[in-house]
């Protein structure tokens, strides 16, 4: 058995878990509409139905209260009502999560730092960083200095992310990165077997299940939550890490699911244990009855199905929700606490995974933000378009005055080429070549 998990402030639970519940809401309603609406870079959807999704909260939240730690202005503002707390205070929460996150057992946690050469780095803001190891960009190139990110994202996770979320480029300034990591195993572990679902969106399929028995009644329960009840099912493991498995309606929505069992571990909702629960089926997948035994225990038989899953988030298509529209504004520089030049968050982005199987679990995340220079190197700024119809395409037709689109269709098939068939058929009745088209 491991030894006593560490006390982490409730303060910085509530504020983690708020900022879990939020975006794993906002990442499920993604999955139903083209786009967040928060966005400040083209939105995808997060979220694969048929496979699912993971994101870590935990290991985001450091990242931007280090990055709060050297902002200023609206950005500082935005972060701080991302993270639930004063940015002043953000740093040393920050660093105190990560200790203790490292002090769990079976878990790890790292903080990475890398700016251009010639980039100052405020000693002062550098110094609130926990045992970074900081090196430099640029001096062999950005392959050499993707190849040294990917292979710290893959140390710091013992290899469960092998490369770095965010690309450096060019004009890459800096990178601050945060890596966590934990494995534990069932103080009880599972049977591995045949699952056949009779009902539900699996029905009639034969999967891999995970069958185990128990006579501890109180490791399920059901809570009531907008939606309906919502069972409840704790699986406990030798670290002091558990594994909660939450199952609602099957109409639920599976953000609203999450936000539900986030609400069970705040109290601010209860669960009825298995004991306590009256006959019949009173939550989602459950059965209580009576039944004749050898012996007087009573008996909670579970089934469930093993699963392993890798998300790619990009934080920016929820950067308002996460605290960063303001950080990719360069005018004013939203974080002159951070070095010395102007700079501006380019990307940034999460890489999540989670394993569940008949002897443990095991998840990590690499959450991670590069900038770039908040003012050009160049002296001049100019307009430079680029557009490529290369592959299928839609089109409008749109009545100019009102708007109102008369024609709309899509393009599948292009209009194969063949050399000596190759005549515009309307070059005698070209009008005005320089007509302009933003008329």
């Amino acid at each position: 058995m491991w030894g006593t998990t560490p006390t982490i402030p409730a303060g910085t639970v509530r504020a983690v878990n708020r900022l879990t519940a939020r975006w794993a809401h906002a990442t499920a309603t993604a999955t139903a509409t083209t786009g967040a609406p928060d966005a400040v870079a083209p939105a995808t959807p997060e979220l694969d139905a048929p496979t699912g999704t993971v994101l870590s909260a935990a290991g985001l939240w450091p990242l931007l209260g280090f990055l709060a730690d050297g902002a200023a202005g609206a950005a500082r503002a935005e972060l701080e009502e991302a993270l639930g707390l004063r940015a002043e205070e953000a740093a040393g929460a920050a660093r105190g999560l990560l200790a203790a996150l490292s002090a769990i057992p079976g878990s790890t946690a790292a903080v990475g730092l890398w700016a251009r050469h010639d980039l100052k780095v405020r000693e002062e803001w550098r110094a609130g960083l926990p045992g970074t190891a900081f090196g430099r960009l640029g001096g062999e190139g950005p392959e050499a200095d993707q190849r040294r990110l990917d292979a710290w994202a893959a140390e710091h996770t013992d290899g469960l992310i092998p490369t770095m979320p965010v690309t450096v480029r060019e004009d890459t300034e800096l990178v601050l990165a945060v890596a966590q990591a934990l494995r534990t195993r069932w103080i009880r572990p599972f049977r591995p077997g045949l699952l056949s679902p009779e009902a539900g969106a699996w029905a009639g399929r034969e999967l891999v299940g995970l069958h185990r028995s128990t006579s501890l009644l109180d490791r399920v329960g059901v809570a009531e939550a907008p939606f309906g009840p919502l069972t409840v099912l704790r699986v406990l493991g030798n670290t002091g890490v558990d594994v909660h498995l939450l199952l609602g309606p099957e109409e639920a929505d599976g953000g609203a699911v999450l936000s539900a069992g986030i609400e069970l571990l705040s109290g601010a909702r209860k669960a009825v244990p298995g004991d306590l629960l009256p006959l019949g089926t009173p939550g989602p997948g459950l059965r209580v009855g009576l039944r004749l035994s050898e012996t007087c225990e009573p008996s909670l038989d579970v089934s469930t199905s093993p699963f392993s899953l890798t998300s790619d988030h990009d934080l920016l298509s929820h950067a308002r929700l996460l605290g960063l529209t303001a950080a990719c504004v360069p005018d004013p520089a939203p974080l002159p606490g951070v070095s010395e030049e102007p700079l501006v968050v380019e990307g940034a982005q999460q890489t999540a995974m989670a394993r569940f199987h008949a002897r443990g679990f095991e998840a990590a995340s690499v959450s991670a933000m590069a900038a770039a220079g908040g003012i050009p190197r160049m002296p001049y700024r100019v307009r430079s378009v680029e557009l490529d119809i290369d592959r299928p395409f839609g089109f409008l037709a749109v009545h100019r005055t009102s708007r109102l689109v008369l024609s709309a269709g899509w393009v599948a098939e292009p209009v194969p080429y063949d050399e000596d068939d190759v005549v515009d058929p309307y070059e005698d009745e070209h009008e005005d070549e320089h007509e302009d088209w933003d008329a």
